[in-house]
Order: structure tokens, then C-alpha cells, then sequence
């Protein structure tokens, strides 16, 4: 069936091109996954509050290999746009910065991210949210981005907030955790922001 509107970002502009590297500036730059991430993947899926909010744990450097390539492998799908955040100078892993189930035609997408605890606490989650929304906006054309997590998870809030995605509602038992169902925030930013 055809749609009676043209889609907000054309079917193939991700897959057409390299994935890009974006400077989220004090430190922190945004570049594609490489397999050699991996024992730094699961490293970071060790630690409690990733487990806690993510609900997922990494046994084996394998396992991380496989996410990775995952990740990867979305671009190329154009289903999701995933970064490993870094160091500029020393490459070493920041956290993850990603956008996820990416909706080309309606240009909308779901934010995702994470930080290892050494970098925790000097805004870098905010930066890279930032790098990658204005890539997503300015270079691709995306109109909503939408950014959620459980309400306890209070540090995600500021994350939101320090990235310019204000809240718009609560969403009532919408994550399954591992202590039972969570409220969720909701926070959007759209390209006119």
C-alpha cells in the first residue's frame, strides 16, 4: 500500500555511507564500534547500575563480540545507530551512545546511552546525548527524539535534561527490571528545539 507522504529521511541514506565519528568536545568523541571493544563491553556489563537499568550482563568477551556486531550491523539495517563513546586521546572506553529503533519514514528514534562508572559525573553522557542528537537532526534530518527511563534511575534524568530533552509524561509500569515493573519518564527533543 503507498504512502500518501514521502518519508522524513530516504531508505538508504544511513547504508549508503560510513557511519560517521562525532566530537562531543571536553574529551569525548563518538566513533563506530570495532571488535576489539569488546572486552571493554563486557567489562562495563559487569558493573551494577548498567545491569541494573539495562537488564542484560555480558559473560563473556564472545557475547560483548556479538553485541558489537549487532550494533554494527544496525547501520548497515538502518534499524539503529549505535557509538562507543571514548577517550580523544587514549581511545578508551566513555560509555555507549545510541540511537534505537529507528523509524526513517516518520523520522523519529529512541535514545539510548550509558556511562562506565570512571566516567560518571563529568558530563560526558550528556555531551555525547548532544553530539548525536544535532548529527541526528542537523545532518540526517530525524524530527523526534525520544529518550526514556525508569523514574528511580534519577542520574538518566539530569542526563535528559543536561541534553535539552525536556519531560512530557510518565508512563505507568512500562519497564520490566529485575525488582518488578518500573514507571518510565518520557522525555523528547524535536528538530525545531
Amino acid at each position: 500500500m503507498p504512502s500518501l507522504v514521502p518519508p522524513t529521511v530516504p531508505i538508504g541514506f544511513l547504508s549508503a555511507r560510513p557511519q560517521p565519528a562525532l566530537d562531543a568536545g571536553g574529551g569525548a568523541h563518538l566513533r563506530p564500534w570495532v571488535p576489539g571493544d569488546a572486552r571493554a563491553v563486557m567489562g562495563a556489563y559487569q558493573d551494577a547500575e548498567i545491569e541494573r537499568w539495562h537488564v542484560r550482563r555480558a559473560d563473556s568477551v564472545a557475547e560483548a563480540e556479538e553485541w558489537i556486531e549487532g550494533w554494527r550491523g544496525g547501520w548497515a539495517a538502518e534499524t539503529e545507530a549505535s557509538w562507543a563513546v571514548v577517550d580523544s586521546a587514549s581511545d578508551v572506553l566513555l560509555g555507549r551512545a545510541a540511537l534505537k529503533a529507528l523509524d526513517l519514514a516518520d523520522g523519529t528514534a529512541q535514545v539510548a546511552y550509558w556511562t562506565v562508572p570512571a566516567a560518571r559525573g563529568r558530563g560526558v553522557a550528556p555531551r555525547a546525548v548532544e553530539a548525536m542528537a544535532a548529527w541526528a537532526f542537523d545532518t540526517v534530518g530525524f524530527q523526534r527524539l525520544d529518550l526514556e527511563h525508569a523514574v528511580g534511575n534519577t542520574a538518566s534524568c539530569r542526563v535528559a535534561d543536561k541534553a535539552g530533552f525536556p519531560l512530557e509524561s510518565v508512563r505507568r509500569s512500562a519497564w520490566l527490571q529485575t525488582d518488578g515493573r518500573h514507571d518510565a519518564h518520557v522525555h523528547a527533543r524535536l528538530r525545531s528545539n
